[in-house]
């Protein structure tokens, strides 16, 4: 069982969101394993958009018995809900499950986000509940926003067995990380892999090139911009569009890229867990 995080230090759009979506169902589809999916935004989560249709609010959402139950139960799932249960010292690790959606039964599951701007009691409690997620789930892939507290962020990062660092393909976002890579030891582990959202091969700021730049001894990793996977992303048909890419087996195809380069992530966290785990 592993903890792996996506998350960049800086305030850009560098695709970690949906980096982290497209790996966590395609290694659901292809490995029989449970895995979940935690969501620490306060804001508009894009993960929701990945797998569910935004549902219309009805006007007639009171009763004579005051909200309607649904609403409440809404109002209650995700971490908001978990969040009640480690104030009052009930979490444990079959619980969590009660709070996720489903987007494959005993595959993959997401726990979503606060959705409450400047919660921090709430943003205060996803290390205890990642932890013990860890602990029912193969893989709990965390997608670590900037807006959690600092001191938050720094606990999930030491406590996550696999930390994936996401960068845009612009030379600043790559200078950047070049600087804080002498300055912080995370960025020197092993646990730590680099990932180009978004990505374009044919610009000059290649796979090849950064990674020379950079100087890493392993082919920074990718995930191409895929105007199918894109428009999935909008219209919550990420889950679908990767079971019609498991027919795509024509190298020629012009998704074949994108599938190519989220297998080779995949293998690149099996690798790189299992070096870990025997100590290498």
């Amino acid at each position: 069982m592993a903890i792996i995080t996506f998350w960049n230090s800086r305030r850009e759009e560098t695709g970690k969101t949906l980096a982290l979506a497209a790996i966590a169902t395609y290694m659901s589809i292809e490995h029989n394993v449970k895995n979940l999916i935690v969501s620490t935004t306060d804001r508009e989560d894009k993960l929701k958009r990945c797998f569910w249709e935004e549902k219309k609010k009805s006007k007639f959402n009171l009763g004579i018995f005051g909200p309607n139950a649904n609403n409440i139960l809404e109002k209650e799932s995700g971490v908001n809900g978990l969040a009640k249960m480690i104030r009052s010292n009930k979490i444990t690790p079959d619980i969590i499950t009660n709070y996720t959606k489903v987007v494959f039964k005993e595959r993959l599951e997401v726990l979503l986000g606060c959705e409450q701007p400047g919660k921090d009691d709430i943003m205060q409690s996803y290390p205890d509940i990642i932890l013990t997620a860890d602990q029912a789930y193969e893989y709990v892939f965390v997608d670590l926003d900037y807006n959690v507290p600092t001191e938050v962020r720094q606990k999930i990062l030491e406590k996550s067995d696999i930390v994936i660092m996401s960068l845009s393909q612009r030379l600043s976002s790559i200078e950047t990380f070049l600087k804080k890579k002498e300055q912080d030891p995370l960025l020197k582990s092993s646990k730590t892999l680099l990932l180009i959202g978004r990505y374009d091969k044919f610009s000059k700021y290649n796979s090849k090139n950064i990674t020379r730049y950079l100087g890493e001894k392993n082919q920074v990793l990718t995930i191409p911009y895929n105007t199918l996977f894109f428009e999935a992303a909008e219209e919550a048909g990420v889950p679908d569009l990767f079971l019609r890419f498991r027919k795509f087996i024509d190298p020629e195809d012009r998704n074949a890229f994108f599938i190519s380069e989220i297998k080779r992530v995949s293998e690149n966290i099996i690798y790189r867990l299992q070096m870990i785990q025997a100590g290498m």
